[in-house]
């Protein structure tokens, strides 16, 4: 878990980034990246920066080649704009959270939610394992005694 300390100094290399890339980087593979989170390490050496991306596979993978073709002079600017230490070695990722969260929203509206009122694990159809069983009983391993 990063330390309070880390967490402001992400949250400002975020700001910090985006500022650049929706600014000063002129390259057209990079234009709708938007910059969400930056994870860097707590000696500021290496910091991984997640965008989010937009278009097909291709292009997505055109756009992150651009920001790491980038990279140096974006770690410059940030050098000349950060009062710290050690400027991070930038690495792009690909964020695949909006993407994630919109698969887990699909899913869910998949699920059919029975009206109010309606007991879910009432059946309407009895099945052929309700003949011989009930619920919450195990098979046993005699077979059964016909009388």
């Amino acid at each position: 878990m990063p330390t309070r300390r880390m967490e402001r100094v992400n949250e400002q290399l975020k700001r910090e980034l985006s500022e650049i890339v929706r600014t000063d980087l002129r390259d057209p593979r990079v234009t709708g990246v938007t910059v969400t989170a930056v994870e860097a390490s707590r000696d500021l050496t290496f910091a991984r920066v997640f965008v989010h991306l937009t278009g097909t596979d291709p292009e997505r993978a055109e756009a992150i080649a651009g920001l790491e073709a980038a990279a140096v002079y974006v770690r410059r600017r940030l050098a000349d704009m950060l009062p710290l230490r050690h400027t991070p070695t930038l690495r792009f990722v690909e964020d695949r959270a909006m993407a994630h969260g919109s698969r887990i929203e699909i899913l869910l509206a998949e699920i059919e939610i029975p009206p109010e009122g309606e007991d879910p694990d009432e059946q309407d159809e009895p099945g052929p394992e309700d003949d011989e069983l009930t619920m919450g009983e195990e098979p046993s391993a005699e077979p059964p005694v016909d009388a």
